[in-house]
């Protein structure tokens, strides 16, 4: 058996022998696709959101998605270390959950919805997905009254380098 074989088999095995529910998840294969303008309200969006189980910001984060159609399934597990290394997401861009699309595209942290849509209707070539580092006050799912901490969303490429995607400076720029 080859050693990738072999990898792959205790990457799926681990977290199911450990307890988990769910074996972590391998990085899937991307592709670059551009949905055209005419079919953006069409396109449905899916993630799929690994998160800790107690974890309440990762919830209401989850609810401002399906507030904005975006649909979900939450996995918890009890470490999200090896899902972040699967995916590529380097520490310094890491933040409390992390989402992935159905084709493969990753969002790690608290990234506005509107965001998620805009890349996934055209993704930038050698994109692996966005992130929001840390956990900004008044990100979605960050709420905290009238408080707000302007913040960025990065641009993750596979090279592991990142670009500002997008800057956010009021509660409003988020919708």
């Amino acid at each position: 058996m080859h050693s990738q074989h072999i990898i792959l088999l205790l990457t799926l095995a681990l977290p199911i022998l450990a307890g988990c529910s769910e074996p972590v998840p391998a990085p899937l294969e991307q592709t670059t696709q551009r949905i055209p303008d005419s079919a953006q309200s069409e396109q449905s969006v899916s993630l799929r959101v690994y998160k800790t189980p107690s974890c309440g910001c990762c919830k209401k984060w989850i609810s401002h998605l399906e507030d904005q159609g975006i649909s979900t399934s939450a996995v918890n597990l009890p470490d999200l270390e090896e899902v972040k290394f699967n995916f590529d997401i380097a520490p310094r861009y890491r933040s409390c959950h992390s989402a992935v699309s159905e084709n493969g595209y990753v969002f790690e942290g608290h990234v506005p919805s509107k965001f998620i849509k805009q890349f996934l209707n055209d993704v930038p070539a050698r994109a692996i997905g966005l992130a929001v580092p840390g956990m900004p006050a008044g990100s979605p799912g960050m709420e905290m009254g009238d408080r707000f901490m302007p913040y960025q969303v990065l641009l993750l490429q596979r090279d592991g380098s990142s670009r500002v995607y997008a800057e956010v400076s009021s509660y409003e720029e988020q919708f």
